[in-house]
C-alpha cells in the first residue's frame, strides 16, 4: 500500500490570467482582478486518474487543502491528518506535511507553483520523495509533472528505487514582475522518474550564438507580418527580440499587443487580450518556449489562456525558437487547462528557427 500525502496550495496560479506573474503576496490583488482559484481543479484533474486505485491510501488536510478535490475526484476513503479554519498560507503547508511526515507517508503529493515546491521540500528535505501536480504560475523547479495526468501516472508507478535527483527553484518574484528573472538553487529533492512525464528545470541561455539566431527569427517575423492584423506576442528573449526588430519596448516577462508596428497594450491580462481578439478579428499569437523545458502553453504565460487560444485558432499561433533551445527540448509540451483544446494541436507543430527556416517539433501527449 502507497500512503499518499496531498497538499493543495488554493490559491496558487490566481495571479496568472490576470497579469501579475505570480501570487506570492498578491492573493487580494489577484482577487480586486477578477482571478479565480483553480488549484483545486487541477488538483481534481490527476485524482480522477487515481480513484478506486487499491493499493493508494490518502493522508491529507481539511477543505480545499485536499479533503474538497479527494471527495470531488471521487476518492471517499482518506484521511485528514491537518486540519485548519482560516485562509490557508505557507505555515499551514508546512504544518501539514509535518503532520504527513509523523503519518508515515510515501510520498507528498502538492498542488502549487514554486512557492509551494519550497514550502513541502523544507519540511520533507530528502528524506521523503515529492511530486507537483502544475498549478502556479511560473514552476521553474524539476518536482513537477508536465500536467495533472502525468501526475497521475507517476503516483502510480511510484517506486522507491527509481527515484531521480530534482531541483527546487527559487525565484524572486518582485523582481520578475518588474521584468527580471533572477533564480538561484534553492535544494535538491527527491521525485518520482518516469521518461516524458516530469518537467526539467528551466534554464537561461546567454551566448552569442543565441543572439544572432534570435535576430534572424525577427528579422523573419517582421517580413511575415501583416498590416491591420493584431499580434499578440507572449513571454521570452526570443519574442523580445520580435519587439526589438519592431522598434518596440516589450514586456520581457508579460504579454503585449502589437498592429502595424505600434503598441497596443502592454502587460496584458486575459480580459484585456480577449477584448482585443473580438475588437481585431485578425488576430496572431507569437510565442516561444521559455528556457529549457519546452512549454508553449501553460509555464509562465496563463494570460494566454485556452479560451483565448480557441477564439484565434490553432492555425494563427506562430511558434519561434531558436535551434540551440530546440535541440535542448525533445519535444513541446502544451498545458493550456483544457485538455480538449491540448489534443486539437495534434501530434507536432511548426516552430520558425531562423530566417525563413522551420521544423516540426513533436508534442508530448
Amino acid at each position: 500500500m502507497k500512503r499518499i500525502g496531498l497538499v493543495i496550495n488554493p490559491v496558487a496560479g490566481m495571479g496568472g490570467s490576470v497579469g501579475l506573474k505570480g501570487t506570492d503576496g498578491n492573493v487580494e490583488e489577484a482577487r480586486r482582478r477578477g482571478a479565480v482559484p483553480h488549484a483545486s481543479d487541477r488538483a481534481k484533474a490527476a485524482l480522477v486518474h487515481l480513484a478506486g486505485k487499491k493499493d493508494l491510501a490518502f493522508v491529507t488536510c481539511s477543505g480545499p487543502m485536499g479533503a474538497d478535490a479527494l471527495s470531488g475526484a471521487g476518492i471517499p476513503d482518506f484521511k485528514v491528518a491537518y486540519r485548519y479554519t482560516r485562509e490557508s498560507s505557507r505555515e499551514d503547508t508546512k504544518n501539514a506535511v509535518q503532520a504527513f511526515r509523523e503519518q508515515g507517508v510515501d510520498l507528498v503529493l502538492f498542488c502549487g507553483g514554486d512557492g509551494t515546491a519550497r514550502d513541502v521540500f523544507d519540511v520533507t528535505g530528502r528524506e521523503v520523495p515529492i511530486l507537483g501536480i502544475p498549478a502556479g504560475v511560473k514552476m521553474y523547479s524539476a518536482v513537477f509533472a508536465v500536467d495533472p495526468a502525468s501526475a497521475a501516472d507517476l503516483v502510480l508507478a511510484f517506486d522507491r528505487d527509481r527515484l531521480r535527483d530534482a531541483e527546487v527553484m527559487d525565484v524572486d518574484e518582485n523582481a520578475y514582475r518588474a521584468g527580471t528573472l533572477k533564480t538561484h538553487l534553492y535544494g535538491i529533492a527527491r521525485t518520482p522518474a518516469l521518461a516524458g512525464k516530469v518537467q526539467a528545470a528551466k534554464q537561461v541561455y546567454e551566448e552569442q550564438d543565441e543572439e544572432r539566431a534570435k535576430a534572424a527569427i525577427a528579422q523573419f517575423i517582421d517580413e511575415i507580418m501583416l498590416s491591420g492584423t493584431l499580434y499578440i506576442i507572449g513571454a521570452g528573449t526570443t519574442t523580445e527580440a520580435v519587439a526589438r526588430r519592431l522598434g518596440i519596448k516589450k514586456t520581457l516577462l508579460g504579454v503585449d499587443a502589437v498592429r502595424d508596428r505600434r503598441l497596443v497594450a502592454t502587460d496584458c491580462d486575459e480580459k484585456t487580450l480577449l477584448a482585443l481578439a473580438d475588437k481585431f478579428a485578425d488576430t496572431r499569437i507569437i510565442l516561444s518556449p521559455i528556457g529549457a523545458q519546452g512549454f508553449v502553453l501553460g509555464r509562465g504565460n496563463q494570460q494566454i489562456s485556452a479560451a483565448l487560444v480557441r477564439k484565434v485558432g490553432i492555425k494563427n499561433l506562430i511558434i519561434i525558437a531558436t535551434p540551440h533551445k530546440l535541440a535542448e527540448i525533445p519535444q513541446l509540451y502544451i498545458d493550456s487547462g483544457d485538455p480538449d483544446l491540448d489534443r486539437e494541436f495534434g501530434d507536432s507543430i511548426q516552430v520558425i528557427s531562423g530566417y525563413r527556416i522551420a521544423q516540426r517539433k513533436k508534442i508530448h501527449h
